[in-house]
């Protein structure tokens, strides 16, 4: 399909498919046209060409009744009705079941309670929808949407607006249409972190048109994010799924023995304090390397599953001699960590003499 506004298109050759019982998230930076192509496929837009097509039907050809009872959205558009509970406002998803009068047979009703617990929303039926957060709302209109019993559901940054945990309920919520009711979900994301966890299928989305597309392991990657979303500064950490800022450049002040994820703190503050640090002996496949990395100005690096060679302990005990301050946040050494034991030992005995006094063996965080 081609999707755009007016007589400008906007994206060209769009040919995607979403299958039941899997999520296919949209990616990409703002304004290039991840709305757009959801308002097209749910004829909020008219399309500038192309088709969609409901399970191998043209929607063209479908009555509103018809897509309602199969298709459901969720788009950014707040609603605010008047004098309505949470209730009413989740009972609408019923009306493409319910005739001309609009009437909710008991199995109507049964069948909102049911999807106002799915979301945890039970709590919130009697009151006004214009009274309860943003958060609370999202979920209440997820609740409309699910009521229209769907085969595939369309949202538009569904996470908007909510805080963490309401994000993890709702990413968890649609995890469970799509397994136990096997339900197409196609949708958009702006947390990048999010994205890769809940998503089958990621298409990315740039002011070019498409881009790469593919189960959530090909498409992040540190080189597709940063060309996606056009990184200059800091960097995307693929293994960890984060951002980080910009290194502090400079010959290194602080050296940090870190690993398993203990030194991740510790360059963070380092860098919010603006001094270079030195970071090692840290073996390829630990999970402070790549913030490590992406944060300081040196990093002294094993080889995976490696004992450490001799002469990387000597470079890293010449770049720790001209360091002023040694850090260790390692609170044990293994068998692969002996060298960085003895660094730890000699980093201690450096600070005992810088600052004239007896401290522990070791600097910790």
């Amino acid at each position: 399909m081609t999707v755009g506004y007016g007589k400008t298109p906007l994206i060209r050759d769009i040919a995607l498919q979403v299958k039941r019982g899997e999520i296919v998230s949209l990616i990409g930076p703002n304004g290039s046209g991840k709305s757009t192509i959801l308002k097209s496929v749910i004829r909020q837009l008219e399309l500038m060409g192309g088709a969609v097509l409901l399970d191998g039907k043209s929607m063209r050809a479908m009555t509103d009744t018809e897509i309602a009872r199969r298709l459901s959205a969720l788009m950014t558009e707040r609603i605010r009705p008047e004098l309505m509970t949470c209730r009413d406002v989740a009972a609408m998803g019923r009306y493409p079941y319910t005739g001309r009068l609009g009437l909710l047979s008991r199995e109507d009703k049964s069948r909102v309670e049911e999807t106002l617990e799915l979301v945890n929303g039970l709590d919130l039926a009697d009151k006004l929808f214009s009274e309860v957060s943003d958060g609370q709302r999202q979920r209440i209109l997820l609740a409309r949407a699910i009521c229209q019993d769907p085969e595939a559901l369309v949202l538009d940054e569904p996470t908007s607006f909510l805080d963490i945990r309401h994000k993890l309920e709702l990413l968890d919520i649609l995890k469970k249409l799509v397994k136990t009711r096997n339900v197409a979900v196609f949708m958009s994301l702006h947390e990048l972190d999010l994205a890769q966890k809940v998503s089958d299928y990621v298409v990315c989305v740039s002011d070019t048109g498409i881009g790469p597309c593919g189960p959530p392991e090909e498409i992040f990657t540190s080189p597709v994010i940063r060309k996606l979303y056009g990184i200059t500064r800091g960097s995307y950490q693929a293994e960890l799924g984060c951002l980080e800022l910009e290194p502090v450049r400079g010959k290194p002040q602080v050296f940090v023995i870190g690993g398993g994820g203990s030194g991740i703190a510790v360059y963070r503050r380092l860098q919010r304090q603006g001094i270079p640090f030195a970071a090692g002996i840290l073996h390829e496949n630990d999970l402070d390397y790549p913030v490590a990395k992406a944060l300081a100005a040196e990093v002294i690096e094993e080889q995976a599953y490696m004992p450490v060679r001799e002469e990387t302990y000597r470079r890293a005990l010449a770049v720790m001699e001209g360091c002023g301050q040694v850090i260790c946040s390692v609170k044990a050494f293994g068998p692969m960590n002996e060298k960085n034991r003895e660094l730890a030992r000699l980093g201690a005995e450096k600070m005992r003499k810088m600052a004239g006094e007896n401290r522990p063996e070791t600097e910790k965080l």
